[in-house]
């Protein structure tokens, strides 16, 4: 079975409704998967704008230590440490310096590229709230089983 993540709010490489922005109600979008490998313990999800000229991109959203058992996610998950949508689960500082979601805000001009990325790791990840994208990275190093990617657009008027 194929390691899948999707959105009922939109479909790889359309556009991010507004609600999902910053320039509507900067809510984080649904999301749901299947087909993890098997040994997953946890989930990682990391959503970033490549197109940002900044070495990785602009990091938007990191959440870990999501469990194994659970297959979506509701939107608007509330920008808090331990969200208790998702019990055990722990969010991480985005690059607006900010803990949890926060939506496509891209300067005007042509769309931009927002990778939601969703890692299946075999253990939990050692790591407080608030932890950076890399501190996650390092932490799943040698423990990601497989990924699957969710790539949405926006675009601001000029």
């Amino acid at each position: 079975m194929t390691f899948t993540l999707t959105s009922p709010s939109f479909v790889g490489g359309t556009p991010i409704p507004v609600r999902h922005t910053c320039d509507g109600e900067n809510l984080s979008p649904p999301l749901a998967w299947s087909g993890a490998p098997a040994g997953t313990r946890t989930f990682v999800l990391i959503d970033a704008d490549p197109d940002v000229r900044k070495v990785g991109g602009f990091v938007h959203w990191v959440l870990y230590n999501v469990p194994g058992s659970v297959l979506d996610l509701p939107e608007g998950l509330p920008k808090k440490p331990h969200p208790a949508q998702v019990a055990g689960a722990a969010q991480g500082t985005n690059d607006f310096g900010k803990v949890g979601f926060d939506g496509s805000c891209p300067p005007p001009g042509a769309p931009h590229h927002y990778h939601f990325t969703l890692f299946a790791v075999d253990a939990a990840l050692p790591l407080e709230p608030g932890a950076s994208r890399d501190d996650v990275r390092k932490a799943m190093t040698g423990h990601v089983l497989g990924q699957a990617e969710l790539i949405g657009l926006y675009a601001r008027p000029r």
